[in-house]
């Protein structure tokens, strides 16, 4: 079974989180929220307070198979500022493992240098933090082994194309269907 590690920040957009969290969980994989505050509560964009399974500093990252990143715009840059993130997705593509990020959060990735060459999305006004990235305004795009989705509206395709890439397109259209998605 594929483990995915999901950093939640202070600020992040709770839905673009908590929406992949819940998608994957329905599809019975293992995900864990990773809180990067240092505490395991996590207060989101609008003031929706959640609690994260652990901390950054309790995580053996080699244990996982994807890593995602929620957006927000106060959220972005908490992870944008945050060493271990930075280390986790850097390791994490150069090993062909699993790297998602949607809203503002790819932002993160193109800084990085992840999305060299890459077709990517992201919020409306992010495009220039896209380095190297070939731009898209598709809801969802997938990339080898890099996933990014355009905002809060695609939530649940971009968690729908987290499950189809890792269990494939059965398991997502089950999923899909068992929540009656319509899709965008």
């Amino acid at each position: 079974m594929s483990r995915i590690g999901i950093f939640m920040a202070d600020g992040c957009e709770e839905i673009e989180g908590l929406a992949v969290v819940d998608i994957v969980r329905r599809a019975n994989m293992d995900i864990t929220m990773i809180s990067i505050n240092g505490k395991k509560e996590v207060t989101g964009s609008h003031n929706v307070v959640f609690l994260a399974d652990t901390l950054a500093a309790e995580v053996d990252f080699e244990e996982f198979d994807a890593i995602v990143l929620p957006g927000g715009g106060v959220g972005t840059q908490n992870l944008a500022a945050d060493e271990t993130v930075n280390q986790v997705i850097k390791k994490f593509a150069a090993e062909g493992k699993l790297v998602c990020a949607i809203c503002a959060a790819p932002s993160v990735l193109g800084a990085a240098g992840i999305l060299r060459g890459k077709e990517a999305t992201c919020y409306p006004g992010f495009e220039d933090k896209l380095t190297g990235a070939s731009v898209s305004e598709d809801a969802v795009v997938t990339d080898g082994n890099i996933i990014t989705g355009r905002g809060m509206g695609a939530a649940i395709p971009f968690a729908l194309e987290i499950v189809r890439y890792l269990q494939g397109e059965e398991a997502a259209e089950t999923i899909r269907s068992g929540i009656v998605y319509q899709g965008v």
